[in-house]
């Protein structure tokens, strides 16, 4: 496709090719001349920058992360690039999160046209690892380079789709180039028309990248890697295309690729390995093809269509590889157990439980958005947030759930013992949401306990031989709605927003110890007993007792006077809270908490076959998990 660059024309000066007077003519090429020569000598400070002021070094956005430089790929810096238009700003050749130089200006945008050069300035090995996306995944772009960066691979590159992005991801210190896509910087959601047209440039991008004659390794930006993937997929160098999967039943037990005859499920499109071969380019020209000429199918859906036109036989003594698409391309399954979905890697611990060491996980198999992904790589404490976020003005609460083991371990893993034990979870943490937005601090969630998976169609519980175990930590998106909790909604009506924070939180090696050193254990006591007289009452340093049932007013009140404390942890949310005694107040949250809750899915051979959990199931007596609206 070709590319639209709207501020192109105000970089390159153009000189008039009409003019009524001499003097406006020889002044009109007097100025455009001086700015052409400026830009191909890279005198950055005498260019001419007519552009919005996000285009500058203060557009990095506020509280964005600024990560520090870690050892560079010296095979990546070159003294000498041939190209003029980037001699001054060797703006591909800087070392990765090395910023511009300061009062510096962004090079003329066409500058980030994606070329053969600039994929050899960043290649190593011939290989280049790619990702793209637009400004709504800002946050992700910079999780996955710093990854990348901290396993000591730099050879990277990530494709803009608006120039926003682009932009920003310049002043960070990024290497970044303009896909061309001229697309809004919003979040486009899962299956939008604007999705698909995303993945349709993944397509274009591929065609446009394998003449350039480098392997590549193309991902999208929801995965993180863990650990240098380059020497496994170089274990292959036969293979035209690895490609990771929807595999949840794992068909090897080590590091080996999967047994293709007995992978029933998708290839998946987030993580692929190509090689510059004449079957590899073939593949994607035909699947480019294929797109263009039907805008219905979905490029994950092409692809399998494709490349399942022919499979079989094994490649001989390919290890694992192959013939695929024309019976020539040679394909290879990357393991699901280190090449991990959402699901072998959060919900199975796949890897764990086979005792592999994973390269990398996609945050596929799960709920609630964008927003539910952040949440599952925050969960397992990969995702690098600003310094901001391991903050909060009013502090943070925190309790332990106290699962009585009959609820948790005791009797027949069964859809009512699985809404039993996350029932009574579910009133505890409605107890710390109500405190938590009555003294406006931050809910630390607590892990949440399953008996039974979620899953979009109709199953038993677990799904038929993978390696889930019965009960699992599932992730919070199994039951919360994570992007209704994070939802703008009017005060007046739902009250005041509850901020809150991942099960892992307070175990994140970036939590400031400033932050883990302010921190009060409350241990609740019976009222009546003789020493649980005071909501002030020091057992030893660090830790209180504090008497159970209180009203709204002794919670401020004891609040008050720990206002400085940045942790505030409970032993139970039991009997700790009486309820609001402004019935207002109470009306707004519970209005705000009652959408928080999602659903459980699905019963088999039933149509609906979800059950709504319930925050208020407590109140309604003979609640059963039944199929049907919410109640």
């Amino acid at each position: 496709m070709a590319a639209c660059y709207p501020l192109q024309d105000v970089y390159t000066g153009k000189p008039l090719v009409m003019a009524v007077f001499a003097g406006i003519l020889l002044s009109a090429l007097f100025i455009a001349s001086s700015l052409y020569s400026s830009t191909v000598n890279g005198d950055s400070s005498r260019s001419f920058f007519f552009v919005d002021s996000w285009i500058s070094r203060s557009s990095s956005r506020p509280g964005s992360p600024v990560y520090a430089i870690g050892p560079q790929n010296e095979s990546t810096i070159v003294n000498n690039p041939t190209d003029a238009n980037i001699s001054g700003e060797n703006f591909l050749t800087r070392a990765i999160w090395d910023l511009p130089p300061p009062n510096s200006e962004i090079p003329d945008l066409t500058s980030f046209r994606l070329t053969r050069e600039m994929v050899g300035y960043r290649a190593k090995d011939n290989v280049i690892v790619v990702t793209f996306g637009n400004y709504a995944f800002m946050d992700f772009i910079l999780n996955w380079v710093k990854h990348l960066t901290d396993i000591n691979v730099f050879n990277l590159l990530v494709g803009a789709m608006d120039t926003k992005l682009l932009v920003d991801l310049y002043w960070k210190g990024i290497p970044v180039f303009d896909m061309g896509s001229n697309m809004n910087t919003i979040d486009v959601g899962w299956g939008s028309p604007t999705f698909h047209k995303m993945g349709r440039e993944k397509v274009f991008l591929i065609n446009k990248l394998l003449p350039f004659g480098y392997e590549l390794l193309l991902c999208d930006t929801d995965m993180v890697w863990l650990k240098n993937p380059l020497p496994y997929f170089a274990r292959f160098p036969e293979a035209d295309l690895l490609t990771s999967s929807d595999q949840l039943v794992p068909t090897v037990t080590d590091d080996s690729l999967e047994v293709w005859q007995q992978v029933n499920s998708a290839y998946n499109i987030g993580i692929f390995h190509w090689r510059p071969t004449n079957s590899s380019k073939k593949f994607a020209k035909e699947w480019r093809d294929l797109l263009v000429a039907d805008e219905k199918i979905w490029d994950q859906n092409g692809f399998n269509d494709l490349i399942h036109g022919v499979l079989g036989p094994s490649v001989e003594d390919g290890n694992g590889l192959v013939y695929a698409f024309d019976g020539i391309l040679k394909l290879g399954i990357l393991p699901a157990s280190i090449f991990c979905s959402g699901h072998t890697y959060f919900v199975q611990s796949m890897y764990q439980q086979l005792r592999l060491d994973p390269y990398a996980v996609h945050t596929t198999f799960q709920y609630a958005g964008t927003e539910g992904k952040r949440h599952r790589l925050r969960e397992a404490m990969l995702f690098h947030d600003a310094a901001s976020y391991y903050e909060s003005p009013g502090g943070f609460i925190y309790f332990k759930p106290n699962i009585p083991k009959a609820l948790l371990l005791d009797g027949a893993h069964t859809l009512e013992s699985h809404f039993s034990l996350v029932n009574y979870q579910l009133k505890q943490i409605r107890v710390a949401l109500a405190i938590a937005s009555l003294v406006n601090r931050t809910l630390v969630m607590p892990p949440i306990w399953c008996r039974f998976d979620r899953i979009w169609y109709g199953h038993p519980g677990i799904l038929e031989g993978t390696l889930t175990r019965q009960p699992f930590l599932c992730p919070m998106d199994h039951v919360f709605e994570i992007n209704v909790m994070l939802r703008d909604q009017p005060e007046e009506e739902f009250g005041r927003k509850i901020d809150f924070r991942e099960y892992s939180f307070l175990h994140n090696p970036r939590l400031s110890k400033q932050v883990k050193e302010s921190f009060l254990e409350v241990q609740l006591c019976e009222p009546q007993s003789s020493n649980c007289h005071s909501t002030n009452q020091a057992v030893r340093p660090g830790l209180i007792r504090l008497p159970k049932h209180n009203t709204q007013e002794k919670m401020l009140e004891f609040f008050s006077l720990y206002k400085n404390v940045k942790v505030i942890e409970f032993s139970s949310m039991m009997d700790v809270f009486e309820g609001y005694s402004d019935k207002a107040t109470e009306t707004r949250f519970r209005n705000r908490v009652k959408e928080y809750v999602g659903i459980w899915c699905c019963v088999m051979y039933k149509d609906p076959g979800h059950i709504f959990y319930d925050m208020y199931w407590d109140e309604k007596p003979g609640w059963k998990p039944e199929p049907g609206p919410r109640s």
